[in-house]
């Protein structure tokens, strides 16, 4: 357990933005929590920055110097970096938010925002990054075995077939979040590309018959005109 003599050690944050007023503001916040903040403003900086792997955590904003920067974004993804990416932007229509996702960000928070608020979503995505390393999978009375490959709610084993099981553990891995047709298609179907297909759809009906509770709400909502979410307090 950390004491006064063993502080706890947080991940640095690779924080890229070019407006100094919101910066300073933005790493106060973190180093007042203990984050070492290493703060670039321009993406040729932030490109060099990410590429070394020394960031936990990377804050982004979406316009720099007037330039957009998911370009840079998918390329680090390309280049296999797979530091958690917030986006932070003033662009906040829902198509906006999708194109940052699916660019590669793992948040989007949309500007003006409290600063307790961007703490939070930088804790829930290193939460999120350990539950990478996890065996396991719980939310919404469902457990996840990642070993065993088994799912339960409570004693009752879920029957799931692979793909099911595959599109159960996306979405367990990402409650509350915006997930698209097109992020499902290329993350679990591994498609490059966007066919016309309801495959989406059915795979998911099936889904819900096998993991919904007769009479409640679902757990896999549809966010009109953008996706889908999983409910982990459904």
């Amino acid at each position: 357990m950390p004491t006064a003599e063993q502080p706890i050690e947080r991940p640095q944050v690779l924080l890229i933005e070019d407006e100094q007023g919101q910066a300073e503001e933005i790493k106060f916040e973190l180093q007042r929590l203990g984050y070492p903040v290493h703060h670039v403003d321009t993406l040729a900086e932030g490109l060099r920055a990410a590429q070394t792997g020394a960031a936990g955590i990377m804050i982004l904003d979406r316009m720099l110097h007037g330039v957009d920067s998911l370009p840079m974004m998918e390329r680090l993804r390309e280049e296999g970096v797979k530091t958690p990416v917030l986006v932070i932007s003033g662009l906040s229509t829902v198509d906006e938010r999708i194109r940052g996702l699916k660019a590669g960000g793992d948040d989007y928070l949309v500007k003006p925002f409290a600063m307790d608020e961007l703490a939070a979503r930088v804790e829930a995505l290193l939460r999120r990054l350990d539950d990478v390393r996890t065996t396991k999978l719980r939310a919404a009375g469902l457990e996840m075995d990642l070993i065993e490959r088994t799912v339960r709610r409570g004693e009752a084993e879920i029957d799931l077939l692979p793909r099911e099981f595959k599109l159960l553990e996306y979405f367990m891995r990402r409650p509350g979040q915006i997930v698209t047709r097109a992020m499902l298609l290329e993350r679990v179907w591994n498609y490059r590309f966007t066919p016309e297909t309801n495959v989406v759809d059915v795979h998911i009906g099936n889904l819900r018959r096998k993991i919904d509770l007769g009479g409640g709400p679902s757990l896999i909502t549809n966010i009109r005109g953008a996706g889908f979410m999983f409910s982990a307090d459904a």
